[in-house]
């Protein structure tokens, strides 16, 4: 990964931690930072990635990754959940933090910098039509399911259509469709504002991360990046590598970034639903600096592929 976005991560997330306690810091600054990225940051994303993504049979694979990740992790927490008798908070916050992985702001810098341009092509393909699309629709569907005693189906659809980055997806995977492309000065803006995600969200987070050595959540959080950053990419294995027999950078790619620390942004939406706020953060807080380690086991481990 390049030394700035180290630096970004962990600064960030160190300067959340730190305004804790300026006095004259606002109490509700993480509420109003996540809805920046709510309604700003990611639908500028979608607006930047998605009209100038090439869609063909090619792309099934890295696409999989996210939904694959997120059904096992439904499958998983919620199989586990019911025989513990864990409340459907937390089993919510588990599904929603666990089974999502940060595709793009630890990402694409380490795909990058370890497999150069292609690499990257296809991590854009696991991202935005995965990671983004799933957390816009599933994520968003189960957050409110879970926040609630009893599932809406009029509710929810209603959540996710008023779901900003889900309806600037559906706008900018139009313009895909039909050829639209912005102009190159629109791109840059999407993009700068696109790129406020990273600092904001980990600032947000640090503002929230709260470290209790008796705190309750240890054991989920530990159960909750094994997922994550081992089970996983594991599964992605298995199905690409053992069962698909499919080898090659691409696969490569999409174990790597199966392996991720957690989304970023599915913490924010977990946290926003009251899916176990304080767990959702400390995924996130602890999650990263774990994953750079792991990371390197499963980069060593791909290479044979």
């Amino acid at each position: 990964m390049q030394m700035s976005s180290f630096i970004l991560l962990f600064g960030c997330l160190g300067l959340g931690v730190f305004l804790q306690k300026v006095r004259d810091f606002p109490m509700n600054a993480p509420l109003v930072l996540n809805q920046f990225i709510i309604y700003i940051s990611l639908p500028a994303l979608a607006l930047y990635f998605i009209p100038e993504l090439g869609l063909d049979e090619t792309v099934l694979l890295p696409i999989g990754v996210a939904w694959i990740c997120f059904a096992g992790a439904a499958l998983f927490f919620w199989s586990l959940g019911k025989w513990l008798g864990w409340s459907r908070k937390l089993i919510g916050c588990l599904i929603l933090t666990a089974g999502l992985g940060n595709t793009s702001f630890i990402g694409f810098p380490v795909i990058e910098a370890l497999y150069g341009a292609e690499g990257l092509r296809t991590a854009i393909l696991i991202d935005q039509p995965g990671s983004f699309m799933v957390l816009s629709t599933l994520g968003i569907a189960l957050a409110a399911t879970f926040s609630k005693g009893k599932p809406d189906a009029k509710l929810i659809a209603r959540k996710i259509l008023r779901f900003p980055p889900f309806l600037l997806f559906v706008v900018a995977l139009a313009m895909n469709l039909a050829g639209f492309h912005f102009s190159d000065a629109l791109k840059e803006v999407f993009q700068r504002l696109g790129g406020t995600v990273t600092p904001l969200a980990l600032v947000s987070v640090g503002l929230q991360l709260r470290i209790q050595r008796r705190s309750k959540h240890w054991g989920f959080l530990a159960l909750g990046l094994c997922y994550q950053l081992v089970l996983a990419p594991l599964l992605i294995y298995v199905l690409y590598v053992l069962v698909l027999g499919q080898r090659g950078t691409l696969v490569q790619v999409s174990i790597m970034e199966a392996a991720m620390a957690p989304m970023i942004t599915a913490s924010i939406v977990a946290a926003s639903y009251g899916l176990k706020p304080r767990l959702a953060n400390m995924m996130i807080g602890f999650g990263i600096p774990v994953s750079f380690l792991t990371l390197l086991v499963w980069y060593w481990l791909v290479q044979g592929i």
